[in-house]
């Protein structure tokens, strides 16, 4: 059965990490579910957020241990199903006059907001798990979803601990 497991991996801000990263996934017929990189508080560090899914644990340990081996890499932490997870989405949705107080009321229940009005549209802005992005999204399909991107997850562990912690040198 596959599993979707979250890791957090620390790495060198550098160029072509993300393509040899990518790339170890690609041979070993791993999927990527989600995948987010960003800068991290050092400058010279980037933090990859991979979805990963497996087929069971040991496949898991096996692609741990081949992350470890690129030279780039510092750090991987599979992180807790109760970490902080979140992602962005952005929805234009059809909207004109007649509906788009309707469309503002359904998007700030889930606490999302306008980004932007045109005469027949709107878009708006939502972050939260994938489950409460997918819900708002099933809400707003009646109006017409013009367009849609949804960014990748992010994610931190909880409590005062960091992947910092400890890192090689």
């Amino acid at each position: 059965m596959t599993s979707t497991h979250t890791l957090s991996v620390l790495v060198s801000n550098a160029p072509g990490v993300l393509a040899r990263t990518a790339a170890l996934f690609s041979r070993r017929g791993f999927n990527i579910a989600s995948l987010a990189v960003g800068p991290t508080e050092n400058e010279h560090l980037s933090r990859m957020t991979v979805l990963a899914e497996v087929d069971d644990a040991f496949v898991l340990e096996q692609l741990v241990k081949q992350l470890n081996k690129l030279i780039e890499v510092i750090k991987v932490v599979e992180l807790e199903q109760a970490a902080v997870k979140r992602e962005l989405m952005l929805v234009k949705v059809r909207s004109d006059m007649g509906n788009r107080s309707q469309v503002i009321d359904t998007v700030s229940l889930f606490r999302g907001k306008a980004v932007d009005v045109g005469p027949d549209s709107i878009t708006v802005e939502a972050t939260g798990s994938p489950e409460k992005l997918q819900a708002m999204l099933e809400m707003l399909k009646p109006f017409g979803v013009i367009e849609l991107v949804q960014s990748g997850q992010v994610a931190l562990g909880r409590g005062s601990r960091t992947i910092t912690d400890k890192t090689r040198p």
